[in-house]
Parts: C-alpha cells; sequence; structure tokens
C-alpha cells in the first residue's frame, strides 16, 4: 500500500513539475515539448486552444487503446497520468505571461532540465503521463519496435512540422531541449548514485581482498572461474565502489599484484545493504 501511494505521489509530481516547466520557459519563447503535449502547444501558438484540454481530448482514443489493447492496471495509471498533467498544464497557464529567463536558449536548457526531471519522477514510478508513451507501448507490444526510435520519429516529424511553420530556429532549440531533457531523464530513472563495479582476475585473491577491506572499506565477492586458454582454475574478485575510490582501489591493486587483470564498469543502480541499508560502513 506505501509502495502505492509513492507511486501515485511520484506521479502527481512530476507532472506538475512537467506542467510548469511547459509554462515557464517553454510556451513564453513559443519553444515545442515532444509527444502530444508538442502537437497542443503547436496549436496553442496557431489558435490559442487550452493546452492542456488539447491534451485531455487528444488522449481520449489513446485511453481506450490502452483498455483494449495493454491491459486495465496500465489504463488506469496512464488515465491518472494524463489527467493530472493536462490538469496542470491549465492551471498553471498563467506562468506563460512571466518572462522568467529572457533569453531563448537559456530558457530551452532550462525548460529541457526540469522537464527532465518531472518525466524522470513519472517513469521512475512506473507510471504514464499518456500521448507519446501509449502509442510507443502498443507498437513495443504488437510490432517489437523500440520505445525509443518510436518516440524520436514522431517527434522528428513534430520538429519539421514546427520548422515549417515557425522557422528552423525554433525547431533547432527545441530540439536542445528535448535531447537535455531526455537525459535528464535517464539520470533520474536510473538513479544520480551510480557506482562502479569491478571484476579481479589474480592470483593473489587473499592479499587484494584483504587490502580492498582495509583500505577502502567495501566488501567483495569471491566468483570461480577458469582460464579459457589454460582451463585452470581461477578466483575472480566482484567488488562495488564509488566513483572517488576507483582511483585509490586501483593503485592499492597494483601495488599488491601489478599483472591483476581488472575490468571496470559503470553500475546505473546499486541497492543494499552498504549503499541504500544501513551497514557499518556508509559511502
Amino acid at each position: 500500500m506505501r509502495h502505492k501511494i509513492y507511486q501515485y505521489l511520484s506521479v502527481g509530481i512530476g507532472c506538475l513539475i512537467s506542467a510548469v516547466a511547459i509554462n515557464s520557459f517553454l510556451v513564453p519563447h513559443h519553444l515545442l515539448s515532444g509527444g502530444v503535449s508538442g502537437i497542443a502547444i503547436i496549436i496553442y501558438y496557431l489558435v490559442s486552444w487550452p493546452i492542456g484540454l488539447q491534451m485531455l481530448v487528444m488522449n481520449l482514443p489513446l485511453f481506450y487503446a490502452a483498455y483494449r489493447l495493454i491491459g486495465r492496471e496500465y489504463f488506469f495509471k496512464t488515465v491518472y497520468g494524463a489527467v493530472l498533467f493536462s490538469l496542470f498544464v491549465d492551471a498553471t497557464g498563467y506562468l506563460s505571461t512571466f518572462m522568467i529567463v529572457d533569453d531563448p536558449i537559456l530558457s530551452a536548457i532550462t525548460g529541457g532540465i526540469v522537464t527532465g526531471i518531472g518525466s524522470g519522477l513519472i517513469f521512475r514510478a512506473n507510471g504514464s503521463g499518456g500521448g507519446l508513451d501509449v502509442i510507443s507501448s502498443i507498437l513495443k507490444k504488437y510490432y517489437s519496435l523500440n520505445v525509443g526510435i518510436t518516440s524520436f520519429s514522431i517527434n522528428c516529424l513534430i520538429m519539421l512540422v514546427a520548422a515549417i511553420l515557425f522557422g528552423i530556429k525554433l525547431a533547432i532549440l527545441t530540439l536542445i531541449s528535448m535531447f537535455i531533457g531526455a537525459n535528464i531523464t535517464d539520470n533520474v530513472v536510473e538513479g544520480f548514485n551510480r557506482k562502479k563495479t569491478l571484476h579481479i582476475v589474480s592470483y593473489k585473491t587473499d592479499e587484494i581482498i584483504e587490502v580492498i577491506l582495509k583500505e577502502v572499506g567495501r566488501g567483495a565477492t569471491i566468483l570461480s572461474g577458469k582460464g579459457a586458454f589454460t582451463r585452470q582454475e581461477k578466483q575472480v574478485i566482484f567488488v562495488v565502489v564509488s566513483l572517488t575510490q576507483i582511483g585509490q582501489i586501483k593503485l592499492l591493486i597494483q601495488d599488491v599484484d601489478p599483472n591483476a587483470f581488472m575490468i571496470v564498469q559503470d553500475a546505473v543502480e546499486v541497492l543494499g545493504r552498504g549503499f541504500t541499508l544501513p551497514g557499518p560502513k556508509q559511502l
């Protein structure tokens, strides 16, 4: 129950942040966003119809498609997110009368950052704001099309229309905003607290583990392995460290065994004791 409350609260906050971004940074400079909101903003610039109301109307057939083609649970999440997003966009419409950032380039960058944070909160809670999310989900389920490619293709079409109607400068600034927003969304969804994972192959396993425990203060896991060429049994040390510890641990391992074989990789998100749960040592 607590998890559900967190999900709906996170989606609500994300919708509000995204709505504020549209009205505070995009609309004052005649910039666009992607998906259904982008189409609604184009129509708003042409005939001044309320953006949120347009988004809600455009989402109605998508609600039906989500219910029939994907399922009830996804349908309810989509309706909740899309309706809330539409209401927030019109409720915060008065913000478009203020020029919070007077430079269009800075406004595009800021709008992308704030939009990305809002979208990231929605997607991190496994929610949906309707529109392009529904279309992408349907195409992925029935035609195995990549969600990213589908979204990018539709947004490129929107940008082409925007360039024809309002000029190439607006389209380029919008693309900059969308690119920044997409990257911020990924960071929010995946987590900013990224770590590094190391796989270490050495004949001095015990010595390396000792310095990792003593000098770095991190635990490690010993994996069993076998050399493909020599067929000799080996031990592989697996350890997760913070970005600031990677240099230290590499130097320590070099001192213990200059011939050690190491692979360093990014860990998008680490959960568990010592990282997100209480432990004897925290980063």
